[in-house]
């Protein structure tokens, strides 16, 4: 069956190639969520006060590849250490982010930060929030890092 995953993990370019070639994902779409502005633009999120992270959506068969599975990627993409900061990129639109879309997905990211807590050294700020609305980034954002090596 084909399920939803909602993650923010820094600039969404990076976390949509890790995640984009993995067996059962069917489809990766980067955009906004979690802001409070309707239809913001890369432009607004970067320079404007919408509060919307950078997110990567991902549509997977939950028969191929499990939600657990997925969120152990998220961990493994990004340093979930760092407070609205991924390397270069600075900003509360990098902030690392699990959006779930039921209460079985939120138990799985709940139970994976406490776990995962012990991985890294210093304390995990990843958010987990109930999935808002997702709202598709300009074309030429799509699969950027594809498009860039060819």
């Amino acid at each position: 069956m084909i399920q939803k995953a909602l993650f923010g993990a820094g600039c969404f370019w990076g976390v949509e190639e890790n995640f984009r070639t993995l067996k059962g994902v069917h489809n990766t779409e980067v955009g906004y969520s979690g802001g409070n502005t309707k239809n913001p633009t890369y432009e607004s999120v970067c320079y404007q006060n919408t509060d919307h992270a950078e997110v990567l959506q991902v549509k997977f068969d939950d028969e191929v590849i499990s939600y657990e599975a997925l969120v152990e990627e998220f961990w493994k993409c990004h340093d979930p250490t760092t407070l609205d900061k991924q390397g270069p990129d600075v900003g509360r639109q990098y902030r690392s982010v699990i959006y779930y879309f039921n209460d079985h997905q939120k138990i799985i990211a709940e139970n994976s930060k406490e776990k995962n807590q012990n991985v890294f050294n210093g304390q995990i700020v990843t958010e987990i929030s109930e999935a808002d609305t997702f709202y598709k980034a300009e074309e030429y954002h799509q699969q950027y890092v594809l498009k860039s090596k060819s």
